[in-house]
């Protein structure tokens, strides 16, 4: 076998399936679904953890826009 099918072999990160902002001991998904979140709750704890390691303040503005309109909707 050559150096280059060796290599071609090797598993390469998947940036789409498993960002590695979202796998840091459990993929965002996954605690979602084990804790009932609902979509504004479940993005709310998404931006919260990950603005250290992808987008910085502008996922703490994002997690702000989705805990207002989650409290909008429950004013109702």
């Amino acid at each position: 076998m050559s150096f280059y099918q060796k290599i071609s072999q090797v598993p390469k990160k998947d940036i789409v399936k498993h960002p590695e902002h979202y796998t840091k001991g459990i993929e965002m998904w996954e605690y979602a679904y084990s804790q009932g979140l609902d979509f504004f709750e479940g993005n709310i704890i998404k931006y919260v953890t990950r603005w250290r390691h992808k987008n910085g303040i502008e996922d703490l503005l994002k997690a702000k826009q989705y805990l207002d309109k989650l409290i909008e909707n429950n004013q109702k």
